[in-house]
């Protein structure tokens, strides 16, 4: 990506979220072939729609700029309609929940279309989870597609996915945020008109934001989309910053949240770069909305303690990871090595096992100059061991 197509790629989502007019500078440098370059960006972050609407309301014209309007905003319907019946349905059964995510932080966005995501999350109690997915597959036609280490995965049948999280904590990820997110529903109101829809407060919510990057970081990027949700959150008026960062700073995150912060404002208050914020910056736009294996790889090196110790991970996944691949291990911790013979096997004979080597071979061939620079970039953020 040249500096050229970065600088008008930022340029034209600060027109379509903070309501700034292009220059006649950057008019004239949106041609058809520029604006196609920054559509391929933007598209590969799921922002295509929000550089049409910039287009649009610049006057620029370019192709199919408005079928990008419409696509967001009819996946936003058809979201915010499954949202309703989603909480509905746990309202009606007596299950208490927490709505998570876009759907809660899209009421701050100039429109609600802007804030697209692909699938809505909810929180429910531990002991509800078993309830709640009955209630959905039985009598709401949703479909099961398996259980993670702190979700369930169910889609709807007009093909909307749905995360049922039972659990916001995830040990070892994000520096120490488990301890935080553990006690998530002693910072929750009853929302007004539900009986048993709860929302965070706002420094829980803020927090789960923060662990969420973070999270996300280390697993390969983010995408430009959580720092739009930041920029936002930072902006909200009356908004407690110093019980925030206190929350940050018991879960290890405050240095984390004031980098993220700074390329926010990098972004979209045009805000001065350094070195670290140019090398997170480079990170992100790299790994695209979910972030991808190179970048994930090269972290998790680093994270696990070097190439032999990643690569041993990656063989012999840990206990706390694997027993939510194969809940038996949960009761009959003792079957774990032939789980992992199972999984072995699993990789072999049922897809996965190019992708696994090629992870090992990128592991292999990462310099130690590269390491280095990433070792140096996690300690700069605040995500290193």
């Amino acid at each position: 990506m040249n500096q050229e197509t970065k600088q008008l790629l930022f340029a034209l989502l600060r027109s379509a979220i903070c309501g700034n007019e292009l220059t006649d500078s950057e008019k004239t440098s949106l041609s058809g072939d520029t604006i196609r370059d920054v559509f391929k960006i933007a598209k590969h972050h799921d922002l295509g729609h929000l550089i049409s609407y910039a287009l649009e309301k610049n006057s620029i014209s370019a192709d199919n700029s408005e079928n990008g309007i419409f696509k967001a905003v009819l996946r936003y319907k058809q979201l915010s309609h499954e949202y309703e019946v989603l909480c509905e349905a746990l309202e009606g059964a007596g299950i208490d929940f927490i709505p998570l995510k876009g759907s809660v932080i899209r009421k701050y966005y100039p429109e609600g279309w802007m804030r697209t995501s692909c699938d809505i999350d909810i929180l429910v109690h531990d002991e509800d989870t078993e309830r709640a997915v009955k209630l959905l597959t039985h009598e709401h036609e949703y479909t099961y597609h398996g259980k993670g280490s702190h979700d369930i995965s169910l889609f709807s049948a007009g093909g909307i996915h749905v995360e049922l999280h039972y659990n916001l904590v995830e040990d070892g990820i994000a520096n120490e945020s488990s301890s935080v997110l553990s006690s998530v529903w002693n910072c929750t109101t009853l929302r007004q008109g539900f009986g048993h829809c709860y929302d965070m407060n706002d420094e829980m919510f803020y927090f789960y934001h923060i662990a969420h990057m973070a999270k996300h970081f280390e697993n390969g990027g983010c995408g430009i989309r959580p720092f739009i949700d930041l920029w936002i959150l930072d902006n909200i008026k009356d908004a407690d910053i110093s019980a925030r960062d206190n929350l940050l700073e018991r879960g290890g995150l405050l240095k984390f949240a004031n980098s993220a912060r700074k390329l926010s404002r990098i972004w979209f208050e045009s805000a001065k770069k350094d070195d670290v914020s140019l090398k997170m910056e480079n990170y992100i736009l790299y790994g695209g909305v979910y972030g991808n294996n190179e970048n994930r790889v090269a972290v998790q090196q680093q994270k696990k303690g070097g190439k032999f110790k990643y690569a041993m991970s990656r063989i012999f996944i840990p206990y706390d990871e694997i027993k939510f691949h194969y809940p038996v291990l949960q009761k009959h911790k003792w079957l774990t090595p032939f789980m992992e013979v199972r999984r072995w096997f699993k990789l072999i004979f049922c897809g996965g096992m190019k992708r696994s080597v090629n992870e090992l071979k990128y592991n292999s061939s990462i310099s130690s100059d590269k390491a280095d620079d990433m070792q140096k970039l996690l300690s700069d953020i605040g995500l290193s061991n």
